[in-house]
């Protein structure tokens, strides 16, 4: 397991991961502070940024400290020069999800941070244009959020056809 940056703010909780060589779970104070000490040490890719909605599964396996919410922001980390890859878990609140965007620091994270935007309704603090990505904009909710209604679209089945 590789070992956090001196610059990392103090106090961040990690862990070992599946398929990565380290997995960081910062409050959302530490959040930005601790990405920007990987891209300051390295890793100057983020392969991946993503939402989660956890309201079916809320004791999920995480490190003791950790404060559980129900959407979390998974940001994945790449340095190429250390063929290393670091998972960032941050847990973005309840009802009103919000985390500091990174487009600062990894500007290919704006259409990503978008589609979070759009599909769960995480919003990210000084992102330069967070709107619709994905969904039109008069759209109302968030298609990917476990509690959105689905609709139900009636499925007509054709009289099966005799012997032949």
């Amino acid at each position: 397991m590789i070992a956090l940056s001196p610059s990392a703010p103090p106090g961040v909780l990690t862990s070992e991961a599946h398929c990565a060589d380290l997995c960081c779970y910062p409050t959302k104070e530490q959040y930005f502070a601790l990405v920007e000490s990987f891209k300051d040490d390295g890793f100057e890719m983020c392969v991946d940024l993503c939402g989660v909605d956890y309201l079916e599964h809320p004791e999920r396996a995480l490190p003791q400290g950790v404060v559980r919410t129900r959407f979390e922001i998974v940001v994945n980390l790449l340095s190429l020069s250390k063929k290393q890859l670091v998972r960032v878990r941050v847990q973005a609140g309840d009802d009103d999800p919000e985390v500091v965007s990174l487009f600062p620091l990894y500007p290919g994270t704006e259409a990503m941070e978008r589609e979070a935007f759009d599909l769960f309704g995480v919003l990210f603090a000084h992102h330069p244009d967070l709107t619709r990505i994905l969904m039109p904009e008069e759209w109302e909710g968030h298609p990917l959020r476990k509690d959105y209604g689905s609709g139900r679209v009636p499925v007509q089945f054709k009289e099966a056809p005799g012997p032949r």
